[in-house]
């Protein structure tokens, strides 16, 4: 059952990439962006209950961290322009 809901995340990673690199405005852009680190953060989740191995909890819970702070980063720079302000 873990194996088809990594198949079905890999398929919505890959719509959100589609989305990503296609988006009509940078606001979607943006927004794909953090689809596609929850995915892969979920990804990550299933794949530590999968294996058996915590480490992967680790690394999606760090992946996370930084990924939320890079959302807030690009949305800062999109919405001034630079990002010393």
């Amino acid at each position: 059952m873990i194996r088809l809901a990594l198949w079905g995340l890999m398929i919505a990673s890959l719509m959100g990439f589609w989305r990503v690199i296609i988006g009509p405005t940078v606001p979607d852009r943006i927004v794909a962006a953090d689809a596609l680190t929850i995915i892969l953060t979920t990804v990550l989740a299933l794949l530590a209950i999968d294996f058996g191995n915590g480490i992967f909890l680790d690394i999606a819970l760090a992946f996370s961290i930084l990924a939320f702070a890079d959302v807030l980063i690009m949305a800062k720079y999109f919405e001034h322009g630079e990002l010393h302000r």
